[in-house]
Order: structure tokens, then C-alpha cells, then sequence
């Protein structure tokens, strides 16, 4: 019990019943339907579960909880029917879709917990605070005070929180409906050949998914979880991490979208027969053997900075409950995760490994190929 220490034991005991009307006034059961009173209460008490299990005393775990298991479940309900279908048709956009859900879900986490505190405290269903709508959140964000003043909006959001939310949801619908057009085209994805016959292993890679969406998302859901008062507080309009952290974005974002648009347009000419090439090394493929997976790190690269930048500061990390250089360094850490465990996926498991070892296989008798593969960076583009 030590983790929900902090929880009013309110929430753990049943409220006595109301006293009965008097006499000469009409009873509000007569006129309510049977299962309502039944209804409330199982509502009622599916709050208090949720709030209980999930209200850790670290801010960080209060947001990276919940949003890690949804992402589970979401993962969960798209891999049955593939499962039972055997198809991988719809793997990368239940990725896409898992990620808009956890960054919706950590934008309105405050809000929702500040709805089901009050629930279960027994105040009235109107008199609930409400649910702020995106453009409420967006103009809190973008207010003198950065989402920080007045508490006039429930759940108020800084506008850092905002964009890093909406910088994952641009790249996850883009790279989701890439890879998902790509799959229509294709009729089949590669990477799933002797697996999705296999319904344990086929089943395993959602849950692989599921991780792959959490572990980037850190640095989002860390920064998340502080209140927006706390972060205008901290840090100036712009700070310098920043501007460094959205550069780093940006600059990925382009190589990434701008590899995959190459790379579709190659193959797109070449079922048109109006090359013969084999292999890409034009474009951005003439700097980099696989620009697009650099973009992607540098994506969550710049997150990282800019998450990073502002859990160090000194007002987070006494919200955090940390004081002294170790705070620093473990929230430094957490955000590092996200594109270290980027570039071990793509460098390591999937994607890199993957592509070289079927090129080589296919042309690496070749002294064209040889030529390219010698020449140009696996990874990090050549800047002369």
C-alpha cells in the first residue's frame, strides 16, 4: 500500500445510504428505472479501481502506468482477428492508432483523474469539473501564462506537452499510412513471413508493438506528467533546449518522410518499367544506406532534448519529488531511452539488419553494389 499512500481512504469505504423521503414527499426512486441505482454504483466503483491502481506517488508513474497499458490492451484487440485471420494487414496501423490513443490519453489523464477524484468523493454528476476539448487545452497552452494560470481550464496542458503530443501524432499518421498503403500494394509484408502462421509468435509481435510505442513515448508521458502551472514556471517562453529538440524533429521528419517518398516513387517507376535498377543510391539513399531510419532517431532525438530540458529544471524535479544531481540524471536517463531504444530496434532487431542481409544475399556479388555499400554511410548522412 505504500505506493497509494497518498490516496483519501475515502475512497475505500461505501458511502451510507441517503435517509428515506419523508412521508408526504415523493420518493426519486419511484420514479428512476431499477438498474439505474445498480448502475451508478458499478460506475462508481470502476473509478475508484482505476484511481486506486494507477495513483502511484511519482507523477511519472501516474501518467507512463495507464498509458502503458492501454497500449497493451489496444495491441491486444488488434491482434486477435490477425491472429484468427493470419493477416498483418493491419499491424502498422494498429501502431499508428496505439500511439494517437497514448498521446490523447496523457493529454487528458489530469482531466479525467480530476473527474473520477470527484466522483468518488460523491459529488454530483454536474457538478463534475469538465472535460476541457483540444481547443480549450490549445488555448490555455498558448496563453501569457503557458497553460499555468488562473485554473480556469481543468487539466490545463503547457504548450510544450501539446506539440511533443502532436509532433508523435503527425509522424505516427504519416508513417502509418505509408507502411499501410505500402502493405495494400504489396498484398503481403515481408517480415511477417513464417510468423504469421505461427498464432503464439504472430500474437508476440503486438505485444513487441505495444512496447515499441511505450518506451519512445517516455519522454512525452514524463513530460506529461508534470503540471502545466509547474512547467510555465520553470523555463522561459523558448528555451534554447527547445529550439534544439524541435530542430532535431524537424530535420529527422524530413529525412524520414522524404526517404519514404523516394523510395515509393523508385519502386513505383520501376513496376513502370521506366528503370531497371535494382537497388536505390540516388537522393537521399546517395548520403545515407538508410535515411529513413536515421530521420526516425532523430525524431525521437529531438523529443528527447526538448523533454529532457525541461525535467531538469529545478521546479520539475522538486515536483517530482527529487532534489540534487541524481534527479537530473535519472530523468536525463528516461528520456534517453526513447531514441536509444529507436536506434537498437532499427540497428539491431528489425529494419537495418533485415534490409542489408537480404540485399547482400541478392546482390552482393555485384561490384555496383559493393561500390555503394562501401562508400556510403549506413546510417548517419555524409555532410561533404
Amino acid at each position: 500500500m505504500s505506493a497509494h499512500s497518498n490516496l483519501p481512504l475515502s475512497l475505500f469505504t461505501t458511502s451510507p445510504p441517503p435517509p428515506p423521503p419523508p412521508p408526504d414527499q415523493p420518493s426519486i426512486q419511484a420514479h428512476r428505472p431499477a438498474s439505474q441505482p445498480k448502475t451508478m454504483s458499478t460506475a462508481t466503483t470502476m473509478q475508484r479501481v482505476v484511481l486506486a491502481l494507477t495513483n502511484f506517488k511519482s507523477p511519472i508513474l501516474r501518467t507512463v502506468v495507464p498509458c502503458g497499458l492501454a497500449a497493451v490492451a489496444l495491441q491486444a484487440l488488434a491482434a486477435a482477428p490477425s491472429v484468427a485471420a493470419r493477416s498483418e494487414l493491419f499491424f502498422d496501423v494498429s501502431g499508428s492508432l496505439t500511439y494517437l490513443a497514448v498521446g490523447a490519453l496523457s493529454l487528458y489523464l489530469p482531466a479525467l483523474r480530476a473527474r473520477a477524484l470527484a466522483a468518488a468523493q460523491g459529488v454530483a454528476q454536474t457538478a463534475l469539473p469538465k472535460t476541457p476539448s483540444i481547443a480549450q487545452l490549445a488555448a490555455s497552452a498558448w496563453s501569457k501564462t503557458g497553460g499555468g494560470g488562473g485554473g480556469a481550464v481543468p487539466g490545463a496542458r503547457n504548450w510544450r506537452q501539446l506539440v511533443l503530443v502532436g509532433l508523435t501524432m503527425v509522424w505516427a499518421t504519416r508513417l502509418g499510412s505509408y507502411l499501410f498503403s505500402r502493405v495494400l500494394s504489396h498484398g503481403h509484408d515481408s517480415r511477417f513471413d513464417g510468423i504469421r502462421d505461427k498464432p503464439v509468435r504472430f500474437a508476440s509481435v503486438f505485444l513487441i508493438q505495444a512496447v515499441w510505442v511505450t518506451i519512445p513515448m517516455l519522454p512525452v508521458l514524463a513530460l506529461g506528467a508534470i503540471p502545466a502551472a509547474t512547467v510555465a514556471a520553470a523555463l522561459p517562453r523558448l528555451a534554447a533546449t527547445d529550439v534544439l529538440g524541435l530542430s532535431l524533429w524537424g530535420m529527422g521528419f524530413f529525412f524520414e518522410a522524404v526517404a519514404d517518398y523516394q523510395k515509393s516513387q523508385w519502386v513505383k517507376q520501376k513496376k513502370l518499367k521506366l528503370h531497371d535498377e535494382d537497388f536505390l543510391t540516388t537522393g537521399l539513399f546517395s548520403v545515407s544506406r538508410f535515411p529513413h531510419y536515421f530521420g526516425e532517431i532523430s525524431m525521437w532525438t529531438g523529443i528527447a532534448v526538448t523533454a529532457a530540458g525541461v525535467l531538469a529544471r529545478s521546479p520539475v524535479q522538486l515536483a517530482l519529488g527529487w532534489t540534487g544531481p541524481l534527479g537530473v540524471v535519472a530523468t536525463t536517463a528516461l528520456c534517453g531511452l526513447s531514441p536509444l531504444f529507436s536506434w537498437f530496434v532499427v540497428t539491431r532487431v528489425s529494419g537495418v539488419p533485415m534490409s542489408e542481409k537480404k540485399y547482400d544475399e541478392r546482390y552482393g556479388h555485384r561490384a555496383d553494389y559493393q561500390k555503394w555499400r562501401s562508400e556510403t554511410p549506413r546510417l548517419v548522412p555524409k555532410l561533404w
